[in-house]
């Protein structure tokens, strides 16, 4: 069965489809969140209402297209939600231009990856100091290995702003890279590097 109809024989109840369909995009999903949130812990919630989610908005979005792209569109309905709680106003956060992961860390996030190199712990923490835009467009396409085309799809943006995003993103990415650097060397292994430190990253979260 392909996605879509494993989502409808989850939701008549199939358990066994609905194990399958999240064995797809587990690791997806995880390390969506993972550098995304505070808290290691919700983690494992956010991806379970992603998908369960999914189950509840099926019947509106019938004709949508890829799978991939419903599923991400809620793993971001997800986020904001929890940003939404995080911050306690009655504002809404859909701007993910002005929301920073970096600017409320919490230790626990990086520790639980400290068996990254160096370069890769470098760069989790260069990528959180970026706006939550620039940083999901960097990680789509140095961790995920999607190109222009597919991240515009599955953010549903033009893809010309894809590459606006990936381009200033890229240089923000580097000036946090120098500023948390313990040396200039490091801090250019690190970015010639870019590919491989962005892989192990993929490697270690994997579900």
């Amino acid at each position: 069965m392909d996605d879509w109809q494993l989502l409808e024989a989850w939701r008549d109840g199939d358990r066994a489809a609905g194990e399958a369909l999240l064995g797809n995009y587990l690791g997806m999903l995880t390390r969506f969140f993972r550098n995304k949130v505070d808290d290691p812990d919700d983690v494992a919630d956010l991806v379970a209402e992603t998908m369960l989610a999914c189950t509840r908005s099926r019947e509106r979005v019938r004709d949508s297209g890829a799978f991939r792209s419903f599923l991400f569109s809620s793993a971001m309905n997800m986020l904001r939600r929890h940003y939404r709680k995080k911050v306690k106003r009655g504002r809404e956060v859909d701007d993910f231009a002005k929301i920073c992961v970096g600017d409320s860390d919490n230790p626990r996030s990086l520790t639980s990856m400290v068996s990254l190199q160096r370069e890769g712990r470098l760069l989790v923490r260069a990528l959180r100091r970026l706006p939550l835009d620039q940083q999901i467009v960097l990680e789509l396409t140095h961790i995920e290995n999607l190109n222009g085309s597919e991240i515009a799809e599955l953010l549903g943006i033009p893809k010309p702003t894809v590459y606006t995003r990936l381009r200033r993103g890229t240089e923000k990415l580097r000036a946090q890279v120098v500023d948390l650097a313990e040396s200039p060397e490091i801090a250019t292994s690190t970015m010639t590097g870019l590919r491989t430190w962005a892989a192990q990253v993929r490697d270690e979260i994997t579900d």
